[in-house]
């Protein structure tokens, strides 16, 4: 091959490579741009919820948590702030904002969208958040909750003001995962609480012995023994 020729595809490559290049770029520059775009969309639509969440007209806050469900789970961690606005009605409406988000999160066919709530969800158990949130919450993810549910509703059975709603919220979640944490907190818990783990561990179809359903046990002297 001449020398000229390899110096033309040498050119030619180049260009080429030059012009991938560029379409990367083009391409790249479009996402950029429209994630850009989906973020201001969603800013947009969290203020706008939230304005209405906090509207002095019982009505306009009405439609604002009817129509959380769509503004998905950017809302949650601000709609958390609201709910425990001095404003009683104010702090309601943050409530069913968020349940509705929930609900509409924990549609068929919308996986992404319900592990995306659930995740905002449990990053509002931590101590920062006040009891009265934290509990809500765990009753949230008790119908959305998955895997990544388990562990941090579980730490909250330590709680005394939260264990026996952590404890619910386990027994709907349903998982084996679930039971077994259920199953390695019995022994281990607080001797009042056991009975209401062993209850939990019933519903799932197991045996548990030394812990008798407290419905059975009778308040008054009777002849008849416990099951």
């Amino acid at each position: 091959m001449t020398t000229v020729w390899k110096w033309i595809i040498m050119v030619r490559s180049n260009e080429k490579g030059l012009s991938m290049s560029m379409n990367h770029l083009k391409r790249a520059s479009l996402a950029v741009g429209a994630a850009g775009v989906a973020g201001t969309g969603q800013s947009d639509a969290v203020k706008e919820l939230i304005d209405g969440v906090k509207d002095a007209s019982a009505e306009v806050r009405t439609q604002a948590w009817l129509s959380a469900g769509e503004v998905g789970a950017p809302a949650v961690k601000v709609l958390a702030e609201v709910m425990t606005d001095d404003d009683m009605e104010v702090a309601r409406a943050a409530k069913r904002a968020t349940w509705k988000i929930v609900r509409h999160a924990g549609r068929p066919h919308a996986m992404r969208e319900k592990r995306a709530v659930e995740a905002e969800l449990i990053r509002l158990l931590g101590d920062e958040q006040p009891v009265s949130v934290r509990r809500e919450v765990i009753w949230m993810l008790s119908e959305i909750g998955a895997r990544d549910s388990v562990r941090p509703i579980a730490r909250l059975m330590r709680n005394t003001e939260l264990r026996e709603d952590a404890r619910m919220a386990l027994e709907r979640i349903g998982s084996n995962r679930a039971f077994q944490i259920l199953g390695n907190r019995l022994n281990n818990a607080p001797v009042d609480f056991r009975s209401n783990i062993a209850q939990s561990l019933r519903k799932h179809g197991a045996q548990v012995e030394g812990y008798p359903c407290q419905k059975l046990v009778p308040t008054k002297q009777t002849n008849v023994e416990p099951l």
